[in-house]
């Protein structure tokens, strides 16, 4: 019971149903969900030891709030170890990592992020973050370097939340797909050098649309 809770509540919170500093109620919790304040405890308890909702004294619990300095720290890091890690995964990189990469991109631009209240539909919103990881994982995977692979795994998740908040939020990088398939042909061509420019164009789009909108939306900042 309480995994199928918490599942659902990260799924709300990804998806911006549950709104970034919104206020968790127990009360309302256990209503929404049709659950026990047990099972609400617990299931908070989860999702705060993986940085979704935060416990405060005065307050109870909230929705993680939109950190633009946490943000910026996250994106500097990407920015520094993404486009080395790429460049060790193009150099090696096999002719059956370059058929994963071409297949990835291919899910990918068969599914497009949703758009308008599509943008509130968990399950579309699941799909397009599902395959958008699938296509920038797929991407390092020929890095030899396991440990740098673990650092950009890690970063990857952090990222993520803010990923898909963006979507939810209705904010959208008009360049993403064109950014996406020039990754691609800088992939099959082992051309580290322009892949990385690329990555990092996109990896700053993210940051740059949040920043715009939690500066109309303070209420929703850390």
């Amino acid at each position: 019971m309480a995994i199928d809770v918490r599942d659902r509540m990260r799924s709300d919170i990804l998806s911006a149903r549950l709104f970034p500093g919104q206020r968790l109620m127990f009360a309302d919790l256990s209503e929404r969900y049709g659950v026990s304040v047990g099972v609400t405890r617990e299931a908070l308890t989860w999702l705060a030891s993986q940085g979704l909702v935060q416990a405060n004294a005065h307050q109870g619990y909230i929705v993680t709030p939109l950190s633009i300095p946490d943000l910026t720290e996250l994106t500097q890091a990407r920015v520094l170890i993404e486009p080395l890690v790429l460049r060790k995964s193009f150099d090696s990189g096999s002719t059956d990592w370059e058929g994963d990469v071409i297949s990835a991109h291919h899910i990918l631009s068969r599914t497009p992020p949703p758009h308008g209240l599509k943008a509130l539909d968990a399950d579309a919103l699941d799909k397009w973050a599902e395959v958008h990881s699938a296509f920038h994982e797929v991407l390092f995977a020929a890095c030899p370097n396991r440990r740098l692979l673990k650092i950009v795994n890690q970063l990857a998740e952090e990222a993520a939340m803010y990923r898909r908040w963006s979507v939810a939020l209705v904010l959208s990088n008009p360049q993403a797909e064109a950014e996406h398939q020039a990754l691609l042909e800088s992939a099959l061509a082992g051309d580290w050098k322009h892949g990385g420019e690329v990555l990092v164009r996109h990896i700053e789009h993210t940051r740059q649309m949040l920043t715009d909108y939690v500066a109309e939306h303070p209420d929703e900042v850390a």
